[in-house]
């Protein structure tokens, strides 16, 4: 590991367990630390107990899952795409899962058992991947895959459309507006074991090509020149961002820009090449989407805040960034 970021990664594992242990004490009822570790011991007030491992425990270990996935795969696709303002939704892994998720809901299918909409998720973000390689073809540069990600993006977008269009009833639109919205409320422990294998999956198969990225920062011929194979290196990718983005959407809804947002906070304090700047993305994703998490909690509103409209302001400041960079302003 790069000298620059030796203190980085043991500081935002720091920051992990801090945001990992507000999480579980702050919310509409505070629980002091002292109890807390009353009931990680088996001992302390039942109810107590009954908040903290039925209700925020999977609500926190999903923040630090679905968080740290899309802060990693921000990163990677920025590297391997070399395109500052890349995320997964570029690719259409996101708007696919959401589609899925949109299909189980429109239908009923999620009303059959726990576990089909999120199912149902992946699959369909498969799909795309499947998709998108048929209609990017051969092609080994970024540009064929953005516009690839684009059209599948925009075809998802379409059919979530045409779902809410043919809303059978209001309240059916209503639960699939809520899900859009994205939210980590009332998750359980099956959400966890649901989601965990895929982010796994994804965030072993993003790590695995980190030296492919940074050769790939030279171009595409400068990459093959140092012997990495442009086609395995996309498939991986392609593969760690459809099963990881699809497993966290599957269990989070639509939650936005914190791939775009994690990589420009964490690539100063490292030496900028890619693979540097993997690691503490995922990280950092994992520290944002769960302080995010803890401000909906805390935010006096007549209903708790949807944690992807509080990611969507956060965003907003890193496309001001550029844009002021673009004019020469900052």
């Amino acid at each position: 590991m790069r000298a620059r970021n030796r203190a980085l990664v043991p500081l935002l594992v720091l920051a992990i367990l801090a945001a990992a242990i507000a999480s579980l004490t702050l919310g509409a009822v505070a629980i002091p630390t002292g109890q807390l570790m009353n009931a990680a011991t088996g001992h302390g007030d039942p109810v107590v107990r009954a908040i903290l491992i039925e209700l925020r425990l999977p609500r926190t270990l999903v923040a630090l899952m679905v968080g740290g996935m899309l802060g990693l795969a921000g990163a990677a696709l920025q590297g391997y795409l070399r395109n500052p303002l890349a995320e997964p939704s570029v690719l259409g892994a996101s708007n696919s899962a959401a589609l899925g998720a949109v299909m189980a809901i429109y239908f009923g299918l999620g009303d059959l058992h726990p576990a089909v909409l999120p199912v149902l998720s992946i699959l369909t973000a498969l799909g795309s991947l499947v998709l998108l390689f048929v209609l990017a073809g051969r092609a080994e540069g970024p540009l064929a895959l953005i516009l690839a990600g684009i059209a599948v993006s925009t075809l998802a977008g379409a059919g979530i459309s045409l779902s809410l269009n043919l809303s059978p009833n209001p309240f059916a639109a209503m639960e699939i507006m809520a899900w859009l919205l994205g939210s980590i409320e009332n998750r359980q422990m099956e959400h966890v074991w649901i989601a965990m294998p895929c982010i796994v999956a994804g965030v072993a198969l993003l790590l695995w090509d980190g030296r492919a990225l940074d050769a790939l920062s030279l171009g595409e011929d400068g990459a093959r020149s140092l012997g990495v194979n442009l086609s395995r290196t996309r498939i991986r990718l392609l593969l760690g961002v459809a099963i990881g983005v699809g497993g966290a959407v599957a269990v989070s809804g639509s939650i936005g820009f914190v791939g775009l947002i994690v990589p420009h906070l964490v690539r100063p304090l490292t030496d900028r090449s890619p693979s540097a700047v993997l690691l503490p993305s995922f990280l950092g994703g994992a520290v944002l989407l769960t302080g995010a998490d803890i401000l909906v909690r805390l935010i006096p509103t007549a209903g708790e805040l949807k944690l992807g409209v509080v990611t969507a302001f956060l965003g907003v400041p890193v496309f001001l960034v550029h844009l002021l960079k673009e004019r020469r302003l900052w």
